[in-house]
């Protein structure tokens, strides 16, 4: 079975208001791309990892008019995709959605959020955690709550996937040195605390003999900045510590990415945000990763079309996960 997690920029741009796709030479989100050059790039991607179930990361937004499962749904169909069923957990205010693309003939799916407790309150609740040492009480909200999903596979095994996407470090809307300083910190700091929150919520399903698979784009990753010193550990270092595994975290030689940033000098920033992280007991049903990665991967280098339409697609790449099930 192969499960996949693909953050796809500016997904929401590609369709109107009631969900159907644009099809068309207007520009999309991404630079000197125009909406039809996008979705065909997209489509010949998801064609080609042909996973199962893709957790996708940015889906279309869910809105007064806009539905996140009816956008996807009109994607699978526009091009014949056997991920043809979707599904979603708590739509957000940030026009990137959560949601899963899953082949209905290999799996059944639910959205199945758990109310857990204060030490790790449901997804869409609020995290109390000191974040700073002070003594005073934060409170923490996800802008994206992740995803619970409790799935079974057509063989009767069942599993507990979690979808996330973790804040960005990133300094927006910042305007001097001082200020991108201050904002990337606090940005870091609320990053770490919903890694906690996760991984308490991760804990506690893996404490109850479930196999938990998370998916996702993490924004994070050991050594990824300078700020990390300040707090010890990075958000991914930290959902390791429950005893989830990804080969890509801790690989050192060569550096995996998984994203790539166009800079303002014509350069390319690499960085790996993107991850499967399985349960220790999945780990003896032979999983294999795969990034697929226009430039590392030398089945992705060689095939021209497939090369393409991942560059032009999104500035992230699909990362999959074949494992027996």
């Amino acid at each position: 079975m192969r499960f996949a997690t693909y953050n796809i920029e500016w997904f929401a741009n590609l369709f109107d208001r009631n969900d159907n796709l644009i099809v068309n030479d207007s520009w999309s989100g991404r630079l000197n791309i125009t909406k039809a050059q996008q979705v065909e790039a997209i489509a010949k991607v998801l064609t080609a990892v042909d996973a199962d179930a893709f957790m996708i990361v940015e889906a279309p937004n869910t809105g007064r008019t806009q539905d996140t499962i009816r956008a996807l749904l009109n994607f699978a169909e526009a091009f014949d995709l056997r991920t043809s069923h979707a599904a979603m957990g708590f739509a957000n205010e940030t026009h990137q959605e959560l949601a899963l693309l899953y082949d209905p003939d290999v799996m059944t799916v639910r959205h199945d959020p758990i109310a857990g407790d204060d030490t790790a309150p449901r997804f869409d609740d609020v995290f109390r955690i000191d974040l700073d040492i002070d003594a005073t009480e934060d409170r923490v909200l996800f802008s994206k709550p992740p995803m619970e999903l409790a799935v079974k596979t057509r063989s009767g095994v069942h599993l507990r996937l979690i979808g996330a996407h973790l804040k960005s470090k990133a300094p927006h809307g910042a305007e001097t040195r001082d200020e991108a300083i201050r904002i990337s910190i606090a940005n870091r700091r609320k990053q770490l605390a919903q890694a906690v929150w996760l991984s308490r919520r991760i804990s506690q399903h893996i404490a109850v003999g479930e196999h938990v698979i998370l998916l996702g784009d993490l924004n994070d990753g050991p050594g990824l900045d300078e700020f990390e010193n300040l707090f010890g550990r990075s958000s991914v270092e930290i959902l390791l510590q429950t005893g989830l595994f990804d080969p890509h975290a801790g690989q050192v030689n060569p550096i995996p990415s998984t994203a790539r940033f166009d800079l303002d000098n014509g350069q390319h920033l690499e960085a790996l945000l993107d991850y499967i992280m399985v349960s220790e007991d999945l780990r003896a049903r032979r999983p294999v990763w795969r990034i697929w990665h226009p430039f590392k991967d030398e089945k992705c280098r060689a095939m021209t079309d497939l090369h393409q339409a991942l560059l032009t697609a999104s500035d992230h790449f699909p990362v999959s996960l074949d494992i027996e099930l």
